[in-house]
């Protein structure tokens, strides 16, 4: 009897991981949608790249700005309640941005969708507690598969739907499915008590619900791994914005690529960087076990060989377009390998109940920075070309990440011994 239950739990568990990866995949869709759907936008509009630039950058600082208060909303009351919210937020918002009529209004709803943007931290604090520390990067990694794929699928419907239906109505297309993966997310995922996967509380049947406290929020500053995360966020999503926004355009104007072209190439360049999200996190779940240092040892590898790779590309010759496509076919495979190795790092030296927060915090930080990476790469591609911007400013970033996450190796160690400490604490005072 026991053991089918705890094989229904696991099972359950699974279920909730195929409910999110659809959530992020369809939100990353109608995320990144917009990066595809540049020319389009910027002709109806007769807009800039520095304009088009800002209405990027109004939904990022909006995003930045709430996560804190999604941060202390998650570690308050149920996760899975919120995060239907944030899926019925995504839907409106973006039909809103679909029936702007000027380029004003568009930027105001445009800035309006990034309200939902920072409500991951409650989906991956709730996984983390249905799953245990030692597997956690490979589940992020895997639901982080959805985030490429996200942008392949809105490449797609940008290249080849969009012409016929017009954007405006890929927007209601995709703001629908906000609203239904909202249902589905409020009716068929459980909450999970926080900290429930700690391997110190396997066996104990009622454990401690832990609540958010100022007293533990604050002492996540404490811990020194804690300052080269924020550092690193605050650089690490710099190319993210750049790539992702101005690339498609980068090789239609500055390399010559038709629609055609352009889908034959990224198409399977973002596959290999959706595998590039599962491998990362694989290697960080394999390093960790047998180091605590594994994660941030995997992640600095990634940005690393990722900022050689992409060098190399754009230094390309243009017409040597299979060596470009291998090049930036290796940028993509290591470009990801950060992603779900930091956000287990976090769960690996912070204690449950404070764990959305501090994601939120580091997300906070990170688009504070990443905000303005849009306009800069903007301002570039006018005074020079997009190649310069996409270039400059990714190299940089990922330079500065290699040097704080060196800085994390010193520190990692002890702040994880300290967290089962604790938890060890926690559960002895359950067992007594």
């Amino acid at each position: 009897m026991i053991q089918d239950m705890v094989q229904e739990r696991k099972l359950y568990r699974w279920n909730v991981v195929a409910i999110f990866f659809l959530f992020m995949l369809l939100h990353q869709t109608d995320k990144l949608l917009i990066g595809p759907l540049k020319g389009p936008i910027s002709e109806e509009f007769g807009i800039t790249h520095t304009q088009f630039g800002l209405t990027i950058s109004g939904a990022l600082v909006v995003g930045t700005i709430l996560y804190p208060i999604w941060g202390y909303l998650y570690d308050r009351f149920a996760r899975a309640k919120l995060l239907s919210l944030a899926s019925f937020i995504w839907g409106s918002t973006t039909w809103l941005s679909a029936i702007a009529r000027s380029y004003g209004g568009f930027v105001l709803t445009r800035a309006s969708t990034g309200v939902d943007d920072s409500s991951y931290p409650g989906l991956y604090t709730l996984v983390a507690d249905y799953f245990e520390p030692e597997t956690r990067s490979k589940v992020y990694g895997l639901l982080q598969l959805s985030q490429p794929l996200g942008y392949l699928l809105g490449m797609v419907l940008a290249l080849m739907i969009a012409p016929g239906l017009g954007w405006r109505n890929i927007f209601f297309i995709t703001g629908g499915l906000g609203l239904l993966i909202s249902a589905l997310i409020y009716f068929r995922v459980r909450e999970m008590p926080r900290g429930r996967s700690e391997p110190e509380f396997a066996g104990i049947d009622e454990m401690t619900q832990f609540t958010f406290s100022w007293e533990q929020a604050k002492a996540l500053f404490k811990k020194k791994t804690m300052w080269f995360v924020f550092l690193q966020g605050f650089a690490g999503v710099f190319p993210w914005n750049v790539i992702t926004y101005f690339f498609f355009d980068y090789l239609a104007k500055e390399r010559g690529y038709d629609e055609e072209s352009v889908l034959l190439t990224m198409g399977p360049i973002v596959l290999i960087l959706a595998a590039g999200y599962f491998v990362g996190g694989f290697l960080g779940d394999w390093a960790f076990r047998r180091t605590p240092k594994g994660r941030i040892i995997v992640s600095s590898i990634g940005v690393l060989l990722g900022a050689i790779f992409l060098w190399l590309a754009l230094q390309t010759p243009l017409e040597a377009r299979g060596v470009f496509f291998v090049l930036m076919s290796l940028t993509a495979l290591f470009m990801p390998f950060s992603a779900p190795n930091v956000i287990s790092t976090v769960y690996d030296v912070i204690v449950p109940e404070v764990r959305s927060t501090a994601q939120s915090l580091e997300y906070f930080i990170e688009n504070g920075g990443a905000a303005f990476a849009p306009v800069m790469a903007g301002i570039i591609s006018d005074a020079f070309d997009m190649g310069t911007a996409i270039l400059w400013v990714s190299i940089t970033a990922w330079a500065l990440c290699f040097l704080f996450y060196l800085g994390a190796l010193f520190f990692i160690d002890d702040d994880v011994k300290s967290l089962r400490a604790q938890m060890a604490q926690r559960a002895a005072i359950d067992r007594a």
